[in-house]
C-alpha cells in the first residue's frame, strides 16, 4: 500500500506540476496531447489533473475504452444470441447494461434470458464444460490486453474437447486508429500518453512509426497521478526540444517488446480484418477476427441468428467523443437523458467511458 501511495503523493504530483509550467513559460502556442486509455481517462478525472495543467498544455480523451467503441451491430447481435433457446451468454460486467439499438443484455436477463457475468474468459470455458447440452457465447470484447486470454480460452476449449464454447469476437487493436487520429488535422494531436496495459503486451517499440512519420512525442505511462504528470512531463520536453521519440514512463511493468507468450497467442489464435469503431467508422486492419483454423469456436460463424437493423441514439454524441473532438459536457444528453442509473450510450456506462468518468468527478 506504501508503494501505491507514493504514485499519489500530492507533493509529487505538484512538483511535476511545476516543472510542465516552467517548460513551457513564456510559450504561446498550445500543445495537445492525446490519451487512448479507458483507465488513464478515469485518472485524469479523478485527480483533477487537467486543472493542475498551464494554458498552453491541452488533455483530450480518444478511443481507449474498448466496450465504448463496440459498435451497436455487435451488442443487437449479443441480445438476438441470448433469445435463443438453449443458449447461455457470458459476459464481463460492463456490457450487460451497453444499450444496443433496441435492447440491452440486463433487459433481456431480467425477462428470462440466460446472461451470466464472468471474471475470466476461462469461467466461460467452465460454464460450458458444466452445460454440454447448451451452447456457451463468451462476449470477446477489449483491446490487446484481453484479446490473448480470450485467444487462450479457445485453446483450452480445444484441448478439452467442448464443441458449446464459442466467442463473439470484437478485439480491436490500438496502434492502427492512432496513426488514423494522428491524421487528422481538425483534431491536431501534438502527442499521446500510450496506453499502459496494451503496451505491456505489444511493447513499445509498436509506436515507433509516430516519431518517425508524424514527427510526434509519445510515452508509455503508468495510471496513477504522479504516472500521469510525469507523462506529460516528458511530453512537453520532447515538443520543447524538438525531439520527437518513444519513451518508457511505465517502466515498473512496460517493456520494448511486449509480453512474447501473449504475442503468440494473438498470432496463433486470431486474423487481422477490417473492424468497425464506434464514432469512427471502419478501420483497416485495426480488428482481430478468429482465425479460420479456429472456426468452430467463432458464434458469428457457427451460430445463425437474425440481427434487427441497428439503429444509433438520437442526439448521443458518444462517437464525437470517442474521437476526442467533443467533451462530455458539449453533449445535450449528458447529465439529463443519458445517465449512469440510465444511460443512453456506451461512453456513460463503462467503467473507463469519458462520460461515466466525467459524471463521477465532474471538471
Amino acid at each position: 500500500m506504501n508503494y501505491q501511495d507514493e504514485f499519489r503523493d500530492r507533493a509529487l504530483v505538484q512538483g511535476y506540476a511545476q516543472r510542465i509550467d516552467r517548460l513551457v513559460e513564456g510559450r504561446t502556442d498550445v500543445v495537445t496531447f492525446m490519451e487512448v486509455c479507458g483507465t488513464h481517462t478515469m485518472s485524469i478525472y479523478q485527480y483533477g489533473l487537467r486543472s493542475l495543467l498551464p494554458p498552453q498544455v491541452r488533455l483530450i480523451s480518444g478511443p481507449g475504452c474498448p466496450v465504448c467503441v463496440t459498435p451497436n451491430e455487435y451488442l443487437d447481435r449479443a441480445v438476438a444470441l441470448c433469445r435463443l433457446p438453449g443458449v447461455i451468454v457470458a459476459t464481463f460486467g460492463d456490457m450487460v447494461r451497453v444499450p444496443g439499438s433496441s435492447s440491452s443484455l440486463q433487459e433481456e436477463r431480467a425477462m428470462g434470458a440466460d446472461v451470466r457475468i464472468v471474471y475470466s474468459p476461462l469461467d466461460a470455458v467452465a460454464l460450458a464444460a458444466a452445460n454440454p447440452d447448451r451452447k456457451v457465447v463468451f462476449l470477446g470484447v477489449g483491446f490487446e490486453t484481453t484479446a490473448p486470454a480470450i485467444g487462450g480460452s479457445i485453446l483450452a476449449a480445444r484441448k478439452q474437447g467442448l464443441a458449446n464454447y464459442f466467442v463473439l469476437a470484437a478485439h480491436k487493436t490500438m496502434p492502427i486508429p492512432m496513426r488514423v487520429l494522428a491524421n487528422d488535422p481538425e483534431l491536431g494531436i501534438d502527442g499521446y500518453l500510450c496506453p499502459a496495459h496494451v503496451s505491456t503486451i505489444i511493447g513499445a517499440g509498436a509506436y515507433r512509426f509516430l516519431p518517425e512519420e508524424f514527427g510526434m512525442p509519445c510515452v508509455v505511462t503508468g495510471f496513477e497521478p504522479v504516472d500521469v504528470m510525469q507523462g506529460v512531463e516528458m511530453l512537453v520536453r520532447q515538443v520543447v526540444e524538438e525531439k520527437p521519440r518513444v519513451e518508457i514512463q511505465y517502466s515498473r511493468v512496460a517493456t520494448w517488446e511486449g509480453n512474447r507468450k501473449a504475442l503468440d497467442v494473438l498470432a496463433q489464435v486470431f486474423t487481422p480484418f477490417d473492424a468497425p469503431w464506434r464514432g469512427i467508422g471502419i478501420i483497416p486492419g485495426s480488428g482481430l477476427r478468429i482465425a479460420d483454423v479456429y472456426a468452430a469456436f467463432d458464434a458469428e460463424r457457427e451460430i445463425a441468428v437474425e440481427v434487427e437493423e441497428t439503429k444509433e441514439h438520437q442526439g448521443c454524441l458518444c462517437g464525437e467523443i470517442l474521437k476526442g473532438k467533443v467533451t462530455p459536457f458539449d453533449c445535450p444528453l449528458f447529465a439529463n437523458a443519458c445517465t449512469p442509473e440510465s444511460p443512453v450510450g456506451a461512453c456513460m456506462v463503462s467503467s473507463e467511458g469519458t462520460c461515466a468518468a466525467a459524471y463521477k468527478y465532474g471538471q
